[in-house]
């Protein structure tokens, strides 16, 4: 039997997807984004600065390069070498670097220097895959989107909201299952509940106010 499917011998009904997130919102009724950014560009290069490092780790680093590049103007001016010696101590920086001077100048070029609203336009710049669109229109334009990373992932297995084997099945399940009301801060109570109480490691079950929901328990 397979880590999944483990998790996924029984589902959630609907009454029971409404009380995990009305227990979530319950909890944080607003949540936040962790990484820091100041307009849409410094999101959009936080985000693709986070691929396989921590929050903490781009806040350090992008204290310090938004200070002086907050414009794609300004961040293509520092070209690659340029930016290399603020994102060092992310990992991957080299081909991160390449991804961010990349999509600086394709927003100039073909955006007037905005950053687009669409996931089509988005997903044509450099280094943007579908999480990293997702987060942008979710956490910039406030739409309702579903980006789903190892922390969701892992959660709406546990909890029995998907059995989805990719990010992008887990991703279409959820927009199906997640009420309305819920959707738009959907994807940041799950993220939150992953990354500080259902842990990969030593998940805090006895502190968990889904425990008696969760389909692992059951």
């Amino acid at each position: 039997m397979t880590l999944i499917s483990r998790f996924i011998m029984k589902k959630l009904n609907p009454s029971e997807i409404q009380e995990i997130f009305t227990r979530l919102r319950a909890a944080n009724p607003d949540p936040k984004p962790e990484l820091e950014f100041s307009n849409a560009f410094t999101l959009l290069v936080a985000v693709v600065l986070s691929a396989q490092a921590t929050d903490k780790s781009v806040n350090l680093a992008t204290k310090d390069l938004f200070s002086v590049a907050d414009t794609p103007e300004k961040m293509a001016a520092l070209g690659e070498e340029g930016l290399i010696p603020y994102i060092r101590s992310i990992g991957l920086y080299k081909n991160k670097a390449k991804h961010v001077i990349g999509l600086s100048q394709k927003l100039i070029s073909d955006f007037n220097s905005q950053v687009p609203q669409s996931k089509e336009d988005l997903m044509s710049l450099p280094g943007v895959g579908q999480k990293t669109a997702n987060v942008v229109q979710n956490v910039y334009f406030k739409m309702p989107t579903m980006p789903v990373d190892t922390h969701i992932f892992r959660v709406s297995h546990k909890l029995g909201l998907s059995d989805g084997s990719t990010p992008n099945k887990v991703e279409e399940d959820l927009l199906k299952k997640v009420p309305e009301e819920f959707a738009y801060h959907a994807h940041h109570w799950l993220l939150l509940h992953g990354r500080y109480t259902c842990t990969a490691r030593n998940p805090k079950c006895e502190n968990c106010p889904l425990a008696d929901i969760c389909k692992k328990n059951m």
